[in-house]
């Protein structure tokens, strides 16, 4: 057995392998049609002209799902393994809320192009990014609370490094677009897709790019620090019979039957 099967380790590789794959893909189809500039552009830049934008949006969507279904088994994990700790079953809670949240806004990002729907779209990166890295934090702080009996230190110190690393990219994220469309270089460079290295503002547009393409692998590699639990779940769906017909039975017979199965016949 591949350690990609172990267990539902499988979750959280599709989950990162997808959303690479969106990002790269996307970017792959930008660049061969011109629409971007080959050098870093915003990974929402590379999803807003078909058809690329096509494939970006399908694509998220489906890595939303595969988020919000890692995000409950996680969940589930840690409840099983706390089942009488208030204060990590109320943090659980909290963390299953904000990763539900940050996976809405990632479908809202997928739908809601840059160039179009400016606002909105901001609205959707907040909640994906923002809203996540708080997901993170509690991820985190989880990890903490249950060593050593549960998680080793070793995996809390390299979730740790990778929250730290999400929080950094955010800030300099955060820093450089507040230059950058500060009125300083201009107006409209939302709808802008290609820059000249020559132009006022290009060192802050890259800073940005940067960031926000190190803050997306950042979440995709704290993702992946969940294979090694995720290993240690299995999955099974247990079937319970209501009655031997699938049509609607009358009641009479039904009555008939629950009589026979308790008195041992059937």
């Amino acid at each position: 057995m591949w350690w990609f099967q172990q267990g539902l380790s499988c979750l959280p590789v599709a989950l990162v392998v997808w959303s690479a794959a969106s990002f790269v893909f996307s970017y792959i189809t930008a660049i061969t049609l011109h629409h971007v500039d080959p050098l870093v552009p915003y990974i929402s830049d590379t999803g807003t002209i078909p058809p690329e934008r096509c494939l970006f949006g399908i694509m998220l969507n489906i890595s939303a799902f595969l988020g919000m279904a890692t995000m409950y088994v996680r969940y589930k994990q840690v409840y099983a393994l706390n089942p009488e700790r208030s204060k990590i079953i109320k943090l659980n809670k909290i963390g299953l809320t904000l990763g539900l949240m940050s996976c809405f806004g990632l479908c809202i990002i997928a739908n809601f192009q840059k160039c179009i729907l400016y606002y909105i779209h901001v609205l959707g990166a907040c909640l994906t990014f923002g809203v996540g890295a708080i997901y993170m934090l509690v991820q985190t702080v989880l990890s903490y609370l249950m060593q050593p009996e549960v998680h080793s230190k070793d995996i809390f110190w390299i979730r740790l490094t990778v929250l730290l690393w999400c929080c950094s990219s955010i800030v300099s994220m955060f820093v450089s677009s507040v230059v950058l469309y500060s009125g300083l270089y201009g107006t409209n460079l939302v709808q802008k897709l290609h820059w000249d290295p020559q132009e006022k503002g290009y060192s802050a547009h890259i800073i940005s790019t940067v960031s926000e393409w190190s803050l997306a692998f950042s979440f995709l590699s704290f993702f992946l620090t969940y294979i090694r639990d995720f290993q240690k779940i299995s999955l099974r769906a247990v079937v319970s019979l209501q009655g031997q017909t699938l049509y609607n039975a009358p009641q009479s017979f039904v009555t008939d039957e629950q009589t026979l199965l308790v008195a041992g016949s059937i």
